[in-house]
């Protein structure tokens, strides 16, 4: 009955730890690795314009669909103006207004956004336009214009390889009379896709222009880029004109869509409209974290992120703690493993984690050893218990004080770290180890203080995997999963498997028989 409940527990544990990580992975995106990251980009627009003394209002096209893209925060300075939205269903739009407003006024608007998982790039959701009737073009732009439609058409099977058919030969190929004709010594970029779009209504295909900013690393000071969308009867498809390539970049964010300008004043005079953009590679949590507050939910509330950043980082390395007791209670109940005492590895499996394994292993064993020499010496001074530790200890400092000095002289820099090791624990193991010496033997002594040393190596390298340490942090629950494990090893009363070396004659003469 015991053992039901004990089953019943530890399923349970387990049930509640996995289903929390499941909703955290699923609705808020948190990584179960530590190397996913995103890339956040924060955009910044800054409009300059001249007042005029009176009333003023500056209009500002805003981002509203972004292929690729979730928002994450969006910021206005406005100064002295008022500030308001508009959503037309295409564009949103940012109005500034101001009683009375003079000389230069500076307004800015900061975009944070993150790479969307999963999104596509190559087409746009929207509404079906009208298509548009047939232009009644000049001569000679009329007749070199169906010209090449008739014969990109022959050349093509549906609007999305029209369209790009089309692009090329108004783009990249050898111009030919009809191309010259068309293209008509225009050098703006603007302009040419505007162009485009007229030529794509006489196939009477929808059509619109882009205006997109290419995003790069310490991008100031630039100007939006024009992209063509044209719909195929059921989606917006975009295309970059010039590359004559379908589809958005990684880096390509579409500020607004459409003819309408950029920024439009009324009492006062544009000066200057400039975007930057910085980029940093985030860890997805942090998107997570926000992602999670606009969606309502209050689990990342209750998570170690909403701690302060120094709280945090205590808490990176104790996390680890349960996942070392993890492995004592393995090596021990299950291998059979002599150890002085559970936390010990534990503890020095955290200092190996600064020291490295090797001259953590090293200082280790140097100071034990001399520790162990002090300590037989106090056996003669005939102490009681509690002074003869106390005396232990301070020898333990000096031995570890002394240490750092020669290490730092000799320019041994991992015998400075030699402090990180928790005395007390070194005290008590050299107090234990010697009872076990005296009571024992030195052959038991020495077992178990290397036992103590194999499981604490065992432990740095199961602590010090990265992938482990990312998923007890993120996901505390998880220490529910480690709880119901060491309930079901804690009834563990099976042959260990060193005790198959142990009484290995024991089983040879029973297979005999």
């Amino acid at each position: 009955m015991k053992n039901l409940h004990l089953k019943i527990l530890a399923f349970t544990l387990i049930a509640v730890g996995v289903g929390l990580m499941w909703h955290k992975v699923t609705t808020l995106g948190l990584p179960l690795t530590p190397d996913e990251e995103t890339t956040i980009w924060t955009v910044e627009a800054r409009i300059k314009v001249e007042a005029e003394g009176g009333p003023a209002q500056v209009n500002f096209m805003l981002p509203g669909n972004l292929p690729g893209f979730n928002v994450l925060r969006e910021d206005f300075v406005s100064g002295r103006f008022g500030l308001s939205r508009e959503n037309d269903g295409l564009n949103r739009q940012a109005l500034w207004t101001a009683r009375r407003a003079d000389g230069q006024q500076t307004l800015y608007y900061r975009l944070q956004i993150a790479d969307a998982q999963n999104a596509s790039r190559t087409s746009v959701d929207g509404s079906q336009p009208p298509y548009p009737a047939v232009p009644e073009y000049s001569e000679p732009y009329g007749s070199a214009a169906l010209t090449v439609l008739d014969e990109v058409r022959q050349e093509s099977a549906d609007i999305a390889s029209f369209t790009r058919r089309l692009l090329n030969r108004y783009y990249h190929e050898s111009p030919d009379e009809h191309v010259q004709v068309l293209r008509g010594g225009i050098e703006d970029d603007l302009t040419h896709v505007e162009n485009v779009i007229h030529i794509l209504a006489g196939a009477r295909i929808p059509a619109r222009a882009a205006h997109v900013l290419e995003l790069r690393e310490g991008m100031r000071r630039v100007d939006t880029v024009p992209y063509l969308e044209v719909y195929t009867g059921s989606e917006w498809v975009p295309f970059n004109p010039t590359a004559g390539q379908r589809g958005y970049g990684e880096s390509t964010l579409v500020w607004y869509r459409g003819d309408a300008p950029l920024l439009y004043t009324s009492g006062a005079n544009a000066i200057d409209v400039g975007f930057s953009a910085a980029r940093t590679a985030r860890a997805v949590v942090d998107v997570a974290e926000q992602r999670a507050e606009l969606i309502g939910s209050r689990v990342m509330d209750f998570s170690l992120f909403s701690l302060p950043v120094d709280t945090q980082n205590v808490y990176r390395t104790l996390m680890l703690v349960p996942i070392g007791a993890l492995v004592v209670v393995f090596m021990r109940n299950v291998v059979g493993v002599k150890t002085f005492g559970t936390f010990m590895p534990v503890l020095i499996a955290l200092a190996f984690r600064e020291t490295q394994l090797l001259w953590g292993i090293i200082l280790f064993t140097s100071l034990v050893a001399m520790g162990l020499t002090f300590r037989f010496y106090l056996e003669r001074l005939k102490l009681l218990l509690v002074p003869r530790v106390a005396s232990v200890l301070v020898a333990v400092v000096l031995l570890m004080m002394s240490m750092s000095i020669v290490s730092h002289h000799l320019g041994l820099e991992y015998g400075l770290s030699i402090a990180l090791f928790p005395m007390v624990i070194l005290a008590m193991t050299i107090e234990r180890m010697s009872l076990v010496w005296e009571e024992e033997g030195a052959s038991n002594a020495i077992q178990q203080g290397v036992g103590s040393l194999v499981v604490a190596a065992i432990g740095y390298g199961v602590m010090n995997y990265p992938p482990l340490a990312h998923l007890v942090f993120v996901f505390p629950e998880s220490l529910l999963i480690i709880l119901a494990i060491m309930l079901l090893m804690g009834r563990y009363s099976g042959f260990r498997l060193t005790e198959f070396w142990r009484f290995r004659s024991l089983f040879r003469e029973t297979s005999r028989t």
